[in-house]
């Protein structure tokens, strides 16, 4: 049996995640999403998409009391992230469900949810022949269960009217992303581009729509850079890991 490991979910100490060296570990991509997210006073049910570990659930506890409910294919996964919610006394307000995301509609009603997040798989997958053999990174990594086109179709079925979805991505796939949503019945509202750092290529994109929402203009977000000229995380990205710790000082 792989080896359980306890450790910090940001750079501070405070929520614990709970991974397995041979499962897919949360990356920083989870946390920046998290940070994205913005939660109105009328919210009242999360589902975050795809949740793995729920690094997603786990950092959106610290910005609201509402329900966050995270949903994974992967029963080892699920198994580990129910342990981390457990592990951070959140019990009541995190609920982790192993569901095909593809049926979620199944289970929950119409217009359930205020606000869906996802941090999808970022790559196509081609070799469907060989799903049955594949482990447990990859399915995680690759569009192997589920598409983007699934992941937003699901989405509409769940969402309320308004609703907000929030999802990060390849940048470079931010066409298809665009399309997929407005085929949907989603607007764009914001964009963030990720750089991993200045003067090079964006890498990822950060994408809040409202489904069924009014059209207008889009905000791009000014950029967010993950390190300095020094290879050293931002500023911004250290205040990013660092949410609810009252005793941080970004200047230190």
């Amino acid at each position: 049996m792989v080896k359980e490991e306890i450790q910090d979910l940001l750079a501070y100490n405070g929520l614990k995640i709970i991974q397995r060296k041979d499962l897919f570990r949360f990356s920083l991509d989870s946390l920046l999403l998290g940070d994205f997210v913005s939660i109105g006073y009328k919210t009242n049910k999360i589902l975050d998409l795809g949740t793995g570990l729920g690094p997603i659930p786990l950092y959106l506890s610290l910005k609201t009391k509402k329900s966050i409910i995270g949903v994974d294919i992967q029963e080892d996964v699920v198994n580990l992230a129910k342990k981390s919610v457990k592990l951070n006394n959140l019990d009541t307000q995190i609920n982790i469900i192993q569901e095909d995301i593809l049926k979620l509609h199944y289970k929950f009603k119409p217009n359930s949810f205020d606000i869906i997040t996802v941090n999808p798989p970022f790559f196509k997958f081609h070799n469907k022949h060989f799903v049955n053999k594949l482990s447990s990174k990859t399915i995680a990594k690759h569009e192997v269960s589920i598409d983007l086109e699934g992941v937003i179709l699901e989405s509409k079925r769940l969402l309320s009217t308004g609703g907000s979805f929030n999802m990060i991505h390849r940048a470079n796939r931010i066409d298809e992303i665009i399309v997929a949503l407005n085929k949907n019945k989603f607007n764009v509202k914001r964009l963030r581009f990720v750089y991993t750092k200045q003067n090079k290529p964006a890498t990822m994109v950060m994408i809040e729509a409202k489904f069924n929402g009014s059209n207008g203009n889009i905000i791009i977000e000014e950029p967010l850079y993950i390190y300095d000229e020094h290879n050293e995380y931002t500023k911004e990205v250290l205040n990013i890991f660092h949410l609810g710790d009252e005793n941080y000082d970004s200047n230190a």
